[in-house]
């Protein structure tokens, strides 16, 4: 979810993430996580105060004056919730299309890498 702010209204919330913020907390389907008294104030959320408490990754990008809001780690630690990969297509060595699922069933590694 990027952010213009660290504080959003709990619709836009919700929508960018998935978690809806109840009295009893940020629940997602039937799992609900406590969240400090303050991470919701006039119908504000506080990003960091949530993002915190949901192992969220919270970057900011200084350039472009936008923060990024990653999805919640659970309780492994871990922000896959699936080992199911999006398409992916993008071009071979020759310029051919190349599609990741043409590999289902086939065990893949991923590299990705930037020069940042």
């Amino acid at each position: 979810m990027l952010l213009t702010s660290l504080t959003v209204d709990l619709a836009s919330f919700a929508a960018g993430t998935g978690w809806e913020l109840k009295p009893e907390g940020a629940c997602k389907g039937e799992i609900c996580v406590s969240l400090p008294d303050d991470a919701v104030r006039d119908g504000a959320v506080d990003v960091i105060a949530v993002a915190e408490r949901l192992g969220m990754p919270l970057v900011r990008d200084e350039g472009a004056a936008l923060w990024a809001l990653g999805p919640a780690s659970g309780p492994t630690g871990r922000a896959l919730t699936t080992a199911i990969a999006p398409e992916l297509e993008l071009p071979d060595v020759d310029g051919n299309p190349f599609k990741l699922s043409s590999l289902l069933g086939q065990k893949v590694m991923l590299v990705a890498w930037a020069t940042w």
